[in-house]
């Protein structure tokens, strides 16, 4: 069941890196944050910890099979 939280944390993660990074870059229009860079490396470290969160997700599910 824990892994199952680590996929889905991750998950979440990585689609709000991925937003963030979206308007930091001005890719998404429509927000403050929009064209700034902070949030551009703000979302691509959410989205790295999504991914990493992932993978020790799966990883767990695996091991226990």
């Amino acid at each position: 069941m824990r892994s199952l939280g680590f996929v889905i944390v991750g998950v979440v993660a990585l689609v709000i890196g991925g937003v963030f990074a979206g308007q930091g870059a001005n890719l998404i229009p429509g927000s403050s944050m929009t064209g700034d860079p902070t949030w551009l490396y703000i979302g691509l470290a959410l989205a790295v910890v999504g991914v990493v969160l992932i993978v020790l997700g799966v990883r767990r599910r695996g091991v226990r099979r």
